[in-house]
C-alpha cells in the first residue's frame, strides 16, 4: 500500500501553509482519561520532532473547568527552554500571570461569536468578553508577547443555530483590534460547508481584515473539514489548526466532536503539492502512540490507514 498520495498541484493555491498543532491542548482537554505530565511532555516533543510548529502546549484554565489541564504549569516547566516558545491558551488575567511567571512568549485568548456560548464558556455576555480580554492583550503585548485570538462558533451554535456572518465579522474584528496578531476562525461544532467558508472569508476581507491575518479551525463532525479547508485554500488562507490523530472537542459544547486530524490535512496538502514541513509517518506514529495511552483507536482515517 502506498504511503504518500500522488502529487497533482492545483492552480492558484498557496505554495506553503502553516499547520498550527492543537492536539496537546484542544485535543486532550475533553478526554476523561487523565494523561500524566510525562506523557503530555513527550507528546509535545514528538509533535515538534515531526516538524510541527507551532504546537499549542496547554491552557492555564482553572482546573475545576478542565481537569485534564490542571497540570499546565508542570507541563510547561518540564518542557524547559523549548516550552517558552510554545503558545498556551489563557482565559483571563490570572492565566496570563501564570504564563508571565514562566517566561512564556506566546498566548492565545478564546472568544465567542455568540451570546449563549460566551455565557457558558466565559461566564460573560458577548459584549462583556471584550472588557475581560482587553487587559489581557494589553499586558501581554506590553510584555513583548505575541497574542492569537480564537473566535468560536463562527459557523453555527448548538443553542442558537446558524450564526449571522456579519456578527462573526464584528466579533472577530473587535478581538483583532484589541491587539491580536492572528485571528483563528472556529467551526466549533463542525456544521460549516465550503460555500459558507468562502462567504465568511469574503466578508472579513470586505471588513478590512486581510487573509494574511486569518487562520481556520475546522471540526470534522459532519465530515466537512477537508472540503472546508480546500475552500479556505482557494481564498488564500495559509494557517490551519489541526490536532494529531483528530483528537479533541469542546467541554462546553458536546456536539463539538473531533478536530481536523493533522494527518488527514497533511495527506491532502501532499497531494496538492503544498509545502508544510511535517513528516506524515512521524505524526501518524505519534497519534497511534497517544491513542494507546487513551485506550482507544485514533479517529483519523489516515492514521488508521498508515498504522494498521
Amino acid at each position: 500500500m502506498t504511503e504518500l498520495p500522488m502529487t497533482v498541484p492545483a492552480a492558484d493555491l498557496p505554495a506553503r501553509v502553516t499547520i498550527y498543532e492543537v492536539g496537546a491542548r484542544d485535543g486532550l482537554q475533553n478526554e476523561s482519561t487523565i494523561v500524566p505530565v510525562e506523557v503530555k511532555v513527550e507528546f509535545v516533543q514528538r509533535l515538534l520532532a515531526a516538524g510541527l510548529s507551532p504546537v499549542e502546549a496547554t491552557s492555564f484554565v482553572h482546573p475545576r473547568w478542565v481537569p485534564q489541564l490542571a497540570d499546565a504549569g508542570d507541563v510547561m516547566t518540564a518542557l524547559g527552554d523549548a516550552g517558552r516558545d510554545l503558545p498556551v491558551l489563557v482565559p483571563n488575567e490570572r492565566g496570563l500571570d501564570r504564563a508571565l511567571e514562566l517566561g512564556l512568549r506566546h498566548i492565545a485568548i478564546f472568544g465567542s461569536a455568540t451570546e449563549t456560548f460566551a455565557q457558558k464558556n466565559l461566564n460573560r455576555s458577548l459584549d462583556e468578553q471584550f472588557a475581560m480580554f482587553e487587559p489581557v492583550v494589553t499586558r501581554a503585548r506590553d510584555a513583548g508577547m505575541d497574542v492569537r485570538a480564537y473566535v468560536s462558533m463562527c459557523f453555527g451554535d448548538p443553542w442558537e443555530g446558524a450564526v449571522p456572518i456579519d456578527q462573526v465579522v464584528s466579533v472577530g474584528r473587535r478581538l483583532f483590534d484589541l491587539g491580536a496578531s492572528q485571528l483563528s476562525l472556529g467551526d466549533t461544532i463542525g456544521v460549516g460547508t465550503a460555500g459558507h467558508v468562502t462567504a465568511l472569508l469574503d466578508a472579513f476581507s470586505q471588513a478590512g481584515l486581510g487573509i494574511e491575518h486569518l487562520a481556520m479551525h475546522f471540526h470534522d463532525t459532519y465530515g466537512q473539514a477537508l472540503a472546508n479547508t480546500y475552500a479556505a485554500l482557494q481564498a488564500g488562507v495559509t494557517t490551519y489548526d489541526a490536532s494529531a490523530g483528530g483528537l479533541g472537542g469542546c467541554p462546553y459544547a458536546k456536539s463539538a466532536t473531533g478536530n481536523l486530524a493533522t494527518e488527514d490535512l497533511v495527506w491532502m496538502l501532499d497531494g496538492l503539492g503544498i509545502e508544510h514541513g511535517v513528516d506524515l509517518r512521524s505524526v501518524a506514529e505519534t497519534s497511534r502512540w497517544m491513542a494507546g495511552h487513551l485506550g482507544r483507536p485514533s479517529p483519523s482515517a489516515v492514521v488508521r490507514a498508515l498504522t494498521t
